[in-house]
């Protein structure tokens, strides 16, 4: 298993920048996927970037071009650079480690709030 903590949350206004964090308790190379996930008030958790032990990425249509996924280096840490930022990405951000098979593991999110 991996333990995983977030950080880099806040409060913003729109048009706005924040770097999430995500520090894995363990080495993070071997690990299939890490990501970042979101959840606002009422909906759904949702996928927002993932990367690959390969280093492919992936990012949900909403955040394309302005959202940078990076990281999985010997600092066991995932990034999540987020630019223009808009009310609507305002969520509480999780951090995943995923590899198939073996565990999901989840950290315990930080929130991110952007004004209008």
């Amino acid at each position: 298993q991996v333990q995983l903590v977030e950080s880099g949350g806040g409060l913003v206004q729109a048009g706005g920048s924040l770097s999430l964090s995500c520090s894995a308790s363990r080495s993070i190379v071997s690990i299939n996927r890490m990501g970042w996930y979101r959840q606002a008030p009422g909906k759904l958790r949702e996928l927002v970037a993932t990367i690959t032990s390969g280093g492919s990425t992936n990012y949900a249509d909403s955040v394309k071009g302005r959202f940078t996924i990076s990281g999985r280096g010997a600092k066991n840490t995932v990034y999540l650079q987020m630019n223009s930022l808009k009310p609507e990405d305002t969520a509480v951000y999780y951090c995943n480690a995923y590899t198939l098979g073996t565990f999901n593991a989840w950290g315990q999110g930080t929130q991110v709030t952007v004004s209008s």
